[in-house]
């Protein structure tokens, strides 16, 4: 390993082509990182869903084994840690080897140290404090990166929410969040008694809550890597949220769109400046690395909020580490991983921040995050591949190649398609089917899903075909409650 200040873009390339040191994401798809082993020699996966059959040189997925009910992807983890195969894989392949997760805990931590592999992330005593939303909101103030008017306090009742939201000036149109959940599972509109009474038993007892005052946003996202040179900022990307077609949650999270001019320039610079103030404000609680900040925009007064914090790579990864900027210069992630290294820099972040959000480095794709929307419960029998799709002229959507790079989308006709769930797995409300990846946008100029969109969407959905629980195969056991939890 190299102790040469690297003192430019060429050669962090250089340094990253000649790695030498083992690093695996271990998760539960490659999804988040997929491609990362394409700019980092010896970079590898080790995942428990198989997207790609087999297919996927650089992805590792074990043979199933007995193992207690997943409730969260640290157990996913903390099982493929302890799985045999994977065990010896690590052994074989020997090296000061290193890890990095999209989620872990404690146990990782433990089970990691056991197997000689370091955790290329900060403590996961630490990602959970600033993950915490009420923590972000102060992290925020204190960066003067404001987030929507309102008051952190425990709740107790309605009429106690009302007092508190009167003094606060918050009014009567609520939306309230727990100190910890994803993709609108804990965040709840409340405008009267009888929504917040459909919500109670999840607000009542968790401790402080963030009580907002309820305005008509529009979410965005970027993401960044606090290093010891400052903090690297990647463009501004839209969110889709909440649509029918894609999830069953009204705040959910269900895909991105990276473009050139997303939002005005005047919100674009105004949310990279937040960002990197944010880091630096990361980096004096700590942390160092990657990490998302969602931003709301108040679309009546145009506003820009600091919505919450993602401490680590998230399901918008996949568009930040491919835009044209990550071709020019390095993917965003090599940027955390050189900065978990302890290998010395020097760069221009400010001169580096300013090219990455030129509109030349950034070119147009989207995604759409498909989840099972109905309130059902099924055994696939048959599930589309991942790979190339097309779509025709009239919308009908077909099966083209297997691949497993999305640069092989050369048209707005084409999509990547990484499969999430597949045959003999189990659909329900919520469960994640797949991500679809396409260049040009896939909502409309009033932030809309586009018809082009609904076309994907409907035509991948026709290749699911699933058969009624109760008729399934040699059922296993099987808590769909269990199984309902963030996998991307």
């Amino acid at each position: 390993m190299t102790t040469t200040t690297l003192r430019n873009i060429s050669e962090i390339r250089r340094y990253f082509h000649r790695n030498e040191t083992p690093i695996y994401f271990i998760s539960a798809t490659n999804f988040n990182l997929l491609g990362i082993n394409e700019w980092v020699r010896n970079f590898y996966y080790i995942n428990y869903i198989d997207c790609f059959d087999g297919r996927h040189p650089a992805v590792l997925v074990p043979s199933e084994t007995p193992h207690r009910e997943f409730e969260s992807i640290e157990d996913i983890n903390n099982y493929l840690l302890q799985h045999k195969e994977v065990i010896d894989s690590l052994n074989k392949r020997g090296g000061d080897a290193k890890a990095v997760f999209l989620m872990f805990d404690e146990e990782t931590e433990q089970l990691c140290q056991e197997l000689g592999l370091e955790v290329w992330f900060p403590k996961a005593a630490l990602r959970q404090r600033v993950d915490n939303k009420i923590e972000t909101v102060r992290i925020g103030n204190r960066a003067g990166v404001p987030s929507i008017p309102n008051t952190l306090a425990e709740v107790t009742s309605y009429a106690q929410l009302c007092e508190l939201a009167d003094h606060a000036g918050l009014g009567g149109d609520l939306v309230l969040q727990t100190a910890y959940g994803d993709s609108g599972h804990t965040t709840f509109f409340i405008a009267n008694e009888q929504d917040f009474n459909r919500y109670a038993d999840q607000i009542i007892g968790e401790g402080e809550v963030k009580i907002m005052k309820r305005l008509k946003v529009r979410g965005s996202a970027i993401e960044a890597c606090t290093t010891k040179n400052g903090t690297i900022v990647g463009p501004l990307m839209t969110e889709l949220v909440g649509f029918k077609e894609l999830t069953p949650y009204k705040g959910g999270w269900c895909g991105n769109e990276i473009f050139a001019n997303a939002f005005t320039q005047a919100i674009r610079d105004q949310a990279r400046d937040y960002t990197f103030k944010f880091g630096e404000a990361l980096r004096e609680e700590g942390y160092r690395g990657y990490f998302e900040l969602d931003f709301l925009i108040d679309q009546d007064s145009g506003q820009l909020y600091l919505g919450e914090l993602n401490p680590r790579v998230t399901g918008a990864s996949s568009m930040t580490n491919h835009a044209a900027f990550a071709h020019a210069d390095a993917p965003l992630f090599l940027f955390h991983l050189l900065e978990m290294s302890d290998i010395p820099f020097e760069l221009d972040i400010a001169e580096m921040n300013e090219r990455w959000a030129h509109p030349d480095n950034v070119d147009s794709w989207s995604q759409l995050v498909m989840k099972h929307t109905a309130d059902s419960v099924g055994y696939i029998t048959h599930a589309p591949e991942s790979g190339i799709w097309h779509m025709d002229e009239h919308g009908q959507v077909s099966y083209a190649h297997f691949d497993y790079h999305r640069r092989a989308v050369e048209t707005e006709q084409e999509a990547f398609y990484l499969r999430i769930s597949g045959v003999g797995d189990y659909h329900y409300e919520g469960a994640d089917l797949g991500i679809l990846i396409t260049r040009g946008r896939l909502m409309d100029d009033n932030f809309e899903l586009n018809e082009r969109a609904r076309a994907w969407i409907k035509g991948i959905q026709q290749y699911y075909q699933a058969i009624p629980i109760e008729t399934a195969p040699a059922q296993p056991a099987y808590n769909l409650d269990a199984g309902a939890f963030k996998i991307l």
